[in-house]
């Protein structure tokens, strides 16, 4: 597996207060299909005509909790159904309480963005997920057709190793392309790619969040590996 460094830049905490017609909270997550080390992102042309690289986001629903809508987003805008994975990444956020079989895989937020909308006082707050493509099986179980009510996947198993989840593939399996996913006239343009992680973060930019995001996920997916390996 490749290697990564998956650091980022660090900002000044900041102290700030919204009211809820001035805060847009929204979504983003780098699926990766594990068995082929690959991420998906997807483009759309720029004003220029060129291509813009991106993972795929959007704001989440009313009422809807961010984990499942980063779900959701990335379905809709990449045509990859997918389900957050748990991973050994390092958090700020405590345990249960009390605490229930604690453990180290978490399937937690990997990075938040603070982006202004527009040049209003409007604050978007974006949090970032990883994600895994789905098994045949479970695509299966979740088919539906163009314009269908989306289904959201069930959990990653808890008792499922990422070895194990990869053998639930036979070899050289192809995750599964949805046509016709995106909700509006504008995603309805994204094209989306199953591309190897060294190629895709060069399109999103070494230097950018969303290029981190993917590093920061794929070295979680090989920290999961190794945990596991020493636990065998």
């Amino acid at each position: 597996m490749m290697t990564t460094d998956a650091s980022a830049s660090t900002f000044p905490a900041v102290i700030s207060q919204f009211s809820s017609e001035d805060l847009v909270l929204g979504a983003g997550v780098a699926i990766f299909h594990i068995a082929s080390e690959r991420v998906v992102i997807c483009s759309e042309p720029d004003r220029h005509g060129r291509k813009y690289y991106f993972l795929p986001k959007g704001r989440r629903d009313a009422g809807e909790e961010s984990g499942r809508g980063a779900e959701r987003e990335g379905y809709e805008e990449s045509g990859y159904r997918n389900r957050l994975l748990p991973l050994p990444i390092k958090h700020r956020q405590p345990q249960p309480h009390p605490p229930v079989h604690p453990s180290p895989l978490t399937a937690e937020v990997v990075c938040m963005q603070l982006i202004p909308v527009g040049y209003e006082t409007k604050q978007y707050v974006l949090f970032w997920y990883i994600a895994e493509t789905l098994p045949p099986t479970l695509e299966k179980e979740l088919e539906t057709k163009i314009g269908d009510t989306y289904k959201p996947p069930p959990p990653y198993p808890a008792d499922l190793t990422l070895r194990d989840r990869v053998k639930l593939e036979p070899e050289g399996y192809e995750p599964l392309h949805h046509e016709g996913t995106g909700v509006n006239e504008e995603e309805a343009t994204y094209k989306s790619y199953l591309l190897p992680i060294e190629e895709a973060v060069k399109k999103l930019g070494k230097n950018g969040v969303m290029a981190n995001v993917v590093l920061k996920g794929w070295k979680g997916i090989q920290d999961r590996f190794a945990l596991e390996a020493a636990v065998d």
